[in-house]
């Protein structure tokens, strides 16, 4: 009987003690949830915080880089430019080379010119039956003109310099000096019809233009 009462108050003991235990559990499960309501707007701060800094950097990041875009666009369409200006200058000064040695000596040629057109004349001037063995000084003059005249012409050939003698050729204003305009049977109107003084050009330019006279429509 001893032993029955014991274990019924010992049976009694745990119950009372299972009973106080309850609740402080219970207060313990609901402090941590009240610590967890009032913890959940202050991180719900920090990450609304974090996302507008992230997007601020996100901005920033993005007109930096629009920027930078500008500037690049800007500095290549510079480049292409000053890359376009040097070629220019490059080929105008090449050109100017290339016409210094075609056109360099255009000042010289025009000077001889006049030599050349002295020689022609004194050769035309001889009377050609007067050249006979018997008037051997006259026919050696007349020889030796002829000689220099050729050997000028072969200069002025190898530096670019030719005779224009445009009779019967269409007139071109270019290279031809009309003096007179005339009606002529037999040729077409805008034709040469007569030389007075024969023209020259250096390569592609005329050093002297001939004077000619030109056929005239009736």
């Amino acid at each position: 009987m001893a032993a029955r009462g014991l274990r019924l108050v010992g049976q009694s003991f745990g119950t009372l003690l299972r009973a106080k235990r309850t609740p402080v559990r219970t207060c313990g499960q609901f402090m941590c949830t009240a610590t967890q309501q009032q913890n959940t707007p202050a991180q719900n701060s920090e990450e609304e915080k974090s996302k507008n800094q992230n997007e601020q950097s996100h901005d920033a990041y993005a007109a930096e880089k629009a920027q930078l875009e500008d500037q690049l666009r800007d500095m290549t369409d510079k480049y292409k430019r000053a890359l376009a200006d040097t070629e220019n200058l490059r080929q105008r000064s090449k050109k100017l080379v290339e016409d210094a040695k075609l056109y360099g000596i255009q000042g010289f040629c025009k000077d001889l010119l006049e030599v050349a057109d002295v020689l022609e004349k004194a050769t035309e001037s001889v009377p050609k039956e007067e050249i006979k063995d018997d008037n051997p000084h006259l026919k050696n003059l007349y020889e030796g003109l002829v000689m220099t005249e050729v050997q000028m012409q072969k200069v002025f050939k190898k530096h670019g310099v030719t005779k224009l003698n445009p009779v019967n050729a269409k007139f071109d204003p270019y290279e031809h000096e009309a003096l007179f305009h005339a009606p002529m049977e037999g040729k077409e109107p805008g034709t040469v019809a007569l030389v007075t003084k024969v023209g020259y050009k250096l390569h592609e330019r005329t050093l002297r233009p001939a004077l000619v006279g030109v056929v005239k429509g009736a």
